[in-house]
């Protein structure tokens, strides 16, 4: 039982409350380190973040496949045909002439019943029973099965390998082939009573370079490069009068990719730059439950902008990873290429912190001149795994290495959402603090208890001492 300063007069729970203050001193400052290292916690894992983010963007831009490959395809004649690049490797050029265009099989039902609404049941039409297209039994139920789900079965089924439709004004169904060709023609049965009329599929006829031959789709793919045949140039006979086609690097997407991996690279170590270099402010620790009670929120937020500030100052990995990628831009060297042999250099200015500036000029005019030296220098791939990253490879392949060692070591320091803290250096630390804090609380309760007990021992005594001074004094009164 507590007793709260009744015979003294003494504000016991002030009393108490005040020593208390001072007893959780210590404790305050474990909930300040911990509040601290989870806010540094974060901050590691939104940097990993945003590492992978910008992996993620060179294997987009110079890393990726076709890059450096790209080609810009010139047509004497746009009407004639479309050629563009989609996988090739080598420059392309040549003649074309096209003597026919692929078309698709058309078929047509004789009349079958003209006026006929959608609605209507397929007998309507003579239909009795299933019909076969292109081999294909078409399943067909008189009693239910209606004009428009007749055309719906038939469009649905991709072995019919046909689109038809009824015209009510002809009382036709009409079906086309779905792929152009002389391969694809339309055979129709039980169909009413007629046979219909069939304008069957052509092939593409076309001499590349000098070879007559077909293609069933006026859509194909010569050597990596995509043909879009348009329009004969002449009679069939003589398969056209030739167009000339050519290709060369398309350096305009070619730079559009090499400045978009410098923006990218700019923009990361500007980042970092500044999280490293950011001000510690040591005294703004983290703000207690208490103190953010006595606070206005505004005086919170401009208190624990500073608190946070500072979290990854020079920080060993960050700072490390900044040099070494630094060093391998620098050092990179693929046959006789360096990135300054391209137009790509560190920025003079010390603020900028190792930036890259373009001389967009040199840089176009390495791509024209040679795209498959200035793609070995970005992602030429690194041979021995045993060299440590950023040593070995292509300038994108050894800044990507770079990035994915300094990732892990963040993990193994922060580790990731999801992870348990037993599994990485801060999650044990925090662990740890958790026990403290525990342990902390314990005492401090009993701590509490052990003030209780004795202010009450006191309250008893001065009771006592009150109730023996009160019998002398009635001792005294009454001789």
């Amino acid at each position: 039982m507590r007793i709260g300063g009744l015979a003294s007069g003494m504000d016991t729970d002030s009393i108490i409350r005040d020593l208390m203050k001072a007893n959780r001193i210590p404790l305050d400052k474990i909930t300040q380190k911990k509040a601290y290292l989870e806010w540094q916690l974060e901050d590691y894992r939104s940097i990993n973040r945003n590492l992978q983010t910008s992996i993620y963007k060179i294997n987009d831009t110079v890393l990726r496949a076709g890059t450096f490959s790209a080609k810009k395809v010139t047509v004497s004649n746009p009407n004639v045909a479309d050629i563009k690049s989609v996988n090739s490797t080598a420059d392309f050029s040549g003649t074309l002439a096209v003597g026919q265009l692929a078309t698709q099989a058309t078929w047509q039902s004789d009349e079958l019943a003209k006026d006929k609404e959608g609605k209507d049941l397929v007998t309507e039409l003579g239909v009795t029973g299933n019909i076969m297209i292109n081999d294909k039994e078409i399943e067909v139920d008189t009693s239910t099965d209606t004009i428009d789900s007749l055309i719906s079965k038939i469009n649905a089924d991709p072995d019919a390998g046909v689109n038809a439709f009824y015209d009510s004004h002809t009382g036709k169904i009409v079906m086309t082939a779905k792929n152009s060709g002389a391969d694809h023609n339309i055979t129709v049965t039980g169909l009413g009573s007629g046979s219909g009329t069939l304008d069957p599929g052509k092939n593409a006829k076309f001499t590349f370079n000098g070879l007559v031959t077909e293609r069933s789709s006026n859509t194909f793919q010569i050597n990596g490069f995509e043909f879009v045949l348009k329009q004969v140039t002449g009679t069939e006979a003589d398969h056209g009068v030739p167009i000339t086609f050519n290709s060369t690097a398309d350096t305009d997407k070619i730079v559009d990719s090499v400045v978009q991996f410098v923006d990218d690279y700019n923009k990361m170590i500007e980042e970092l730059n500044a999280k490293i270099r950011e001000p510690k402010y040591r005294n703004f620790p983290a703000l207690t439950t208490e103190q953010k009670s006595d606070m206005k929120e505004n005086e919170i937020k401009l208190w624990e902008e500073k608190a946070k500030s500072g979290t990854l100052k020079s920080d060993p990995i960050l700072s490390s990873m900044l040099s070494q990628i630094r060093t391998a831009l620098v050092d990179a060297k693929i046959g006789e290429k360096t990135l300054s042999d391209i137009g790509i250099k560190p920025s003079s200015n010390y603020s900028d912190n190792g930036k890259l500036i373009i001389d967009e000029v040199k840089l176009r005019a390495a791509i024209a001149e040679d795209p498959e030296k200035v793609s070995q220098l970005f992602n030429e791939k690194k041979t021995d795994p045993t060299k440590p990253a950023g040593t070995e490879g292509g300038v994108a392949v050894r800044m990507r290495d770079i990035m994915d060692v300094s990732r892990q070591a963040i993990a193994e320091r922060a580790g990731s959402v999801g992870s348990g803290n037993s599994t990485f250096t801060l999650g044990r630390n925090l662990e740890d603090m958790n026990e403290q804090i525990t342990r902390f609380e314990d005492r401090l309760k009993m701590t509490e208890d052990r003030l209780w007990r004795q202010f009450t021992a006191m309250e008893q005594a001065i009771n006592r001492a009150n109730a023996q001074s009160a019998q002398l004094m009635s001792a005294f009164g009454g001789m």
